[in-house]
């Protein structure tokens, strides 16, 4: 399970439409690691000139890593973080998750980041099971 969920939480998606601030609050809730993971790097992201700020430390646990993984494989997480923080997710390996300002998305850094031969040269043997 990606998300542990409050039952009012549950009953307001049972009836329609629910708060973005709502979920967001799950998120951070759930997958405390992951939240912080993507906190850290938009803090990073925020306090530079550059395009993208990324984390490059492996998740110390199992369970860190998985909560990394369920945020960023989810696409209402990932929008739902990306929406809250204003910013532009992406993901290589286990752990490489990057912020890139909404201004960037459409620029070769970018493009650089997400492309098949970047996420080729991010591999290494350490990383292969991750």
């Amino acid at each position: 399970m990606s998300l542990t969920v409050p039952p009012a939480l549950l009953e307001a998606a049972e009836a329609g439409p629910v708060d973005e601030d709502a979920f967001v609050a799950c998120v951070r809730n759930s997958l405390p690691y992951a939240w912080e993971v993507v906190t850290r790097v938009v803090a990073e992201l925020e306090s530079s000139a550059a395009a993208f700020a990324d984390n490059v430390v492996p998740p110390p646990t199992e369970a860190e890593r998985g909560q990394l993984l369920r945020a960023l494989a989810s696409d209402a997480i990932r929008s739902g973080l990306e929406r809250h923080f204003g910013v532009k997710l992406a993901f290589q390996n286990c752990h490489r998750v990057a912020a890139f300002r909404l201004s960037a998305v459409d620029s070769d850094m970018y493009r650089r980041f997400v492309s098949t031969r970047g996420q080729l040269l991010n591999q290494s043997p350490e990383l292969r099971d991750c």
